[in-house]
């Protein structure tokens, strides 16, 4: 049974690894030439679209975590 979880992991993992090299050179170089003030925004820009899938999935997490362990302990 870990091995098979183990080898779906592996399975997402590469699959998912084109999605690390979407950095193309054009928007490098576009953020790069950006004055200081413009790659502070995009830095925040950044932060204000991960924060919020970030926050939902640690709630959603966080919350089958607490309604697993609330349905263990009235199973016993």
């Amino acid at each position: 049974m870990k091995v098979r979880f183990a080898f779906l992991v592996l399975v997402f993992f590469f699959w998912a690894a084109p999605a690390f090299s979407q950095g193309c050179a054009m928007c490098y170089s576009s953020a790069v030439a950006a004055s200081k003030d413009g790659q502070r925004a995009i830095s925040r820009g950044v932060i204000v679209l991960v924060l919020p899938p970030a926050g939902f999935m640690t709630l959603g997490v966080a919350l089958a975590y607490r309604y697993g362990k609330k349905r263990d302990l009235e199973n016993c």
